[in-house]
């Protein structure tokens, strides 16, 4: 979640999902709209609002990909070796469609 702060007489401070804006305007103040239709006046400038989302995507990238480099190869179970390679089937398969023509 991003930190913004809502216009008025006190900036009041709220938590947004960035996943939920749709368009950001300065209009000549900031109005999120949100996927909901919801509008939110905010004190932050667009650009500002960009870069708190842009930051918050990086972190969650940066996270993921920190957990994946950390964890174990995943084991391969006996049946694993039994199956047929994913490109032997589509082979076969696109082999076969061709016999048809």
């Amino acid at each position: 979640m991003i930190v913004l702060h809502r216009l008025g007489h006190r900036a009041e401070q709220f938590h947004l999902n960035p996943d939920l804006i749709m368009t950001v305007e300065a209009n000549p103040d900031t109005v999120i709209t949100l996927t909901t239709g919801t509008k939110i006046v905010v004190v932050e400038s667009p650009a500002r609002v960009s870069v708190e989302v842009r930051q918050w995507r990086t972190e969650i990238l940066r996270d993921a990909l920190g957990r994946r480099r950390d964890e174990p190869l995943p084991v391969r179970g006996p049946l694993a070796s039994d199956r047929p390679a994913l490109s032997a089937i589509e082979g076969s398969a696109s082999s076969a469609d061709h016999s048809e023509r």
